[in-house]
């Protein structure tokens, strides 16, 4: 199963040339990588990055992750997906822009 990860350009840039990253200020403060479901992804997108353009999608498989990826409550008691340890660029399945049109973020086509 395909989950995602929002970055903003230069955190994605940081990412891609490191080869590896703890996330964003968020992840680190939380210790753990925040990921989303595809059924999850839209609302994080509005939720934690809604007037942002330039933003990267990252898919990730769930099951290369191993006992590293948990499934805790979160958002209104929904499982989310939350990495504790460092992504790797080896992880990611395809990276996308994340545009934003005139009504949200247009997700690549077959995520959503």
């Amino acid at each position: 199963m395909l989950i995602y990860k929002i970055f903003r350009r230069a955190e994605w840039e940081a990412f891609d040339t490191a080869g590896r990253t703890l996330g964003a200020p968020v992840d680190l403060a939380d210790g753990y990588i925040h990921l989303s479901t595809a059924e999850q992804v839209m609302e994080t997108a509005a939720k934690h990055f809604a007037a942002e353009s330039n933003l990267v999608l990252v898919a990730v498989d769930s099951d290369a992750l191993g006992e590293a990826l948990r499934w805790e409550p979160s958002r209104g008691g929904q499982l989310f997906p939350h990495l504790y340890r460092p992504l790797i660029r080896a992880d990611v399945v395809w990276d996308k822009s994340l545009p934003l049109g005139a009504s949200g973020h247009i997700f690549p086509e077959g995520v959503l």
